[in-house]
């Protein structure tokens, strides 16, 4: 919230210890963002939420948060692995 922007090489991740409903919402958020909900490594939802009025929610023990477009080649249930 309150960025500009975000760079095109960016993550954001949040992990959850268990399976809840997660929700996004895009209050002050001035740019789109492409949302992966994850539940154990694969993906059950991508939502690309518009700028100050995007919210979207399910399931998942894994959010992922990325530039609008970074998701355009991910489908539900493809398996999302974290590298460092």
């Amino acid at each position: 919230m309150f960025r500009r922007s975000i760079p095109t090489d960016y993550a954001l991740v949040f992990r959850f210890d268990e399976v809840d409903v997660r929700d996004v919402h895009m209050l002050f958020v001035p740019f789109p963002i492409d949302v992966l909900w994850v539940v154990d490594g694969s993906v059950v939802r991508i939502e690309e939420l518009s700028p100050w009025t995007g919210l979207a929610k399910e399931r998942a023990d894994m959010l992922v948060e990325l530039p609008a477009g970074a998701a355009d080649d991910v489908s539900v249930g493809d398996y999302v692995r974290l590298a460092e």
